[in-house]
């Protein structure tokens, strides 16, 4: 859905063809926007969006000259966090993310419509349902600090070294909402959820600058299980959304299941659910 390429120029400059199709076609627009509200970003040369595909040109930052750890993760959170709010992202406040179970039901109900998802699911729609109920109390709280720019992809790939500082990458699904949800994804999700590695690493985030309510309980859960658990939750509506809208291929189906039921039971865990 989104590639790069390093173009070379007969004057011996490069920069950066990035192209994407619908819905990460507006990511140009995106980091215009970061970069207005004073977040490293690469700068953009030029861009056209045409039919559902983006193509840009964006500077070259070369090659990396080092692996960001922890603390360069949380520096960078900080900055992001810290950054006036874009008017032009879509928001995710408390009735936003109360709402994903819902709306994860509703893709799996046109995923049946279509004859998939209709065996070896069963478990998804219980863990979906259960999540729903207890969806409002769980997604109180999601408006304190920090709340405004997320990343949404927010892991050490997306974080660039280079001989002239650090910029962030890949933007294209960022919203406005909680910054524990950046937090949560920095470990990425191949492994288990961990609540006492999350915990130094939001305590991290505050050592560097950040809101100290980061580490305030809410949804009547600590801050670490809490961003886990919903940052699994967001995760799931994603891949079902891609399920039936983006990808839309069948033989992809038990792929996704899996990784659906995989985060669902870290989700319900972490959640109470």
């Amino acid at each position: 859905m989104s590639g790069v390429e390093r173009l070379r120029f007969d004057s011996g400059r490069t920069a950066i063809y990035k192209y994407a199709v619908e819905p990460f076609d507006g990511e140009d627009q995106i980091l215009k926007a970061a970069a207005r509200s004073g977040i490293p970003v690469p700068h953009i040369i030029g861009s056209i969006a045409r039919e559902g595909t983006l193509g840009m040109v964006i500077e070259d930052l070369g090659e990396a000259v080092g692996e960001p750890e922890d603390i360069d993760g949380a520096v960078a959170a900080v900055a992001l966090h810290e950054a006036p709010a874009a008017a032009s992202l879509p928001v995710m406040d408390e009735g936003a993310l109360a709402a994903l179970p819902e709306l994860a039901l509703g893709h799996l109900r046109r995923l049946r419509e279509a004859g998939r998802w209709t065996e070896d699911a069963a478990d998804v729609a219980a863990m979906l349902e259960a999540l729903a109920v207890s969806a409002v109390k769980r997604a109180s709280g999601a408006e304190l600090a920090p709340f405004g720019w997320v990343h949404s992809e927010f892991h050490p790939t997306s974080l660039h070294f280079g001989e002239e500082g650090w910029r962030l990458l890949d933007f294209a699904r960022a919203f406005t909402g909680p910054g524990l949800l950046d937090l949560a994804s920095w470990h990425g999700t191949l492994d288990d959820p961990d609540p006492i590695r999350l915990r130094a690493f939001i305590e991290a985030y505050v050592a560097a600058g950040g809101a100290k309510d980061a580490l305030a309980e809410r949804g009547g859960l600590p801050a670490e299980r809490w961003a886990l658990g919903w940052h699994r939750v967001w995760a799931v509506e994603w891949f079902m959304e891609q399920a039936v809208k983006w990808i839309n291929d069948p033989s992809s189906d038990p792929l996704y299941i899996k990784a659906v039921r995989r985060h669902l039971v870290a989700a319900a865990r972490l959640l109470d659910a």
